[in-house]
């Protein structure tokens, strides 16, 4: 069995255009808070990512920020809490993941879209099997569903290579999925192992 400390939580540098979103942010960062889990984010101050960060240190909670130099003025680096500067964009990807237990996509642009793939690329490649949830707010993750299940049906995703995740409609069943699949996921797994090694 393995313990959720920190979830890691990919999500928009801006609010988006459906109140919803920031909104589930917000209450995401409550409920991690109350329940005394950290959040790793990616260190910006707006946006849903400050939304999120902000609800968890306001409850007294732990948040980690992580951002390459090049980008802690553009997204505006939050001022509170913990904020971990990297090299570039790649450091920031394994720094994030050293330091989460579970990861979360909240609704966002590319960015956030490549950072939840490339776990769900390292997880079905056997790299680690940390849970890896889509809060899909506003059905905003139906297209991405639909595309993976498109490419399960043509092959592209064989047997034996399937591509686990979990998917929230509601932000307030996502620390309740989150808990349950890490029952499932001894300690040692949710290390990053070189491709092919056994865990």
């Amino acid at each position: 069995m393995s313990a959720i400390r920190r979830i890691c939580v990919y999500c928009g540098s801006g609010p988006g255009s459906d109140p919803a979103f920031v909104a589930a942010a917000r209450t995401f960062g409550r409920i991690l808070a109350d329940n005394h889990i950290g959040v790793v984010f990616g260190g910006g101050s707006v946006g849903l990512m400050g939304a999120v960060a902000n609800a968890v240190l306001d409850r007294g909670g732990e948040a980690i920020g992580v951002i390459p130099t090049f980008l802690v003025n553009r997204e505006h680096a939050l001022g509170r809490g913990q904020v971990v500067e990297t090299r570039d964009m790649h450091e920031r990807k394994q720094k994030m993941f050293d330091l989460a237990d579970a990861f979360v996509a909240l609704p966002g642009g590319i960015g956030t879209l490549e950072e939840v793939i490339e776990q769900m690329t390292w997880a079905q490649l056997g790299q680690h099997k940390k849970p890896i949830l889509l809060a899909n707010i506003q059905h905003f993750w139906d297209p991405l569903c639909a595309l993976l299940d498109h490419m399960e049906e043509l092959q592209f995703i064989r047997s034996g290579m399937e591509v686990n995740y979990l998917v929230a409609d509601r932000i307030e069943d996502a620390l309740p999925m989150l808990l349950d699949a890490a029952k499932r996921v001894p300690e040692r797994a949710k290390a990053m192992t070189e491709v092919g090694e056994k865990m």
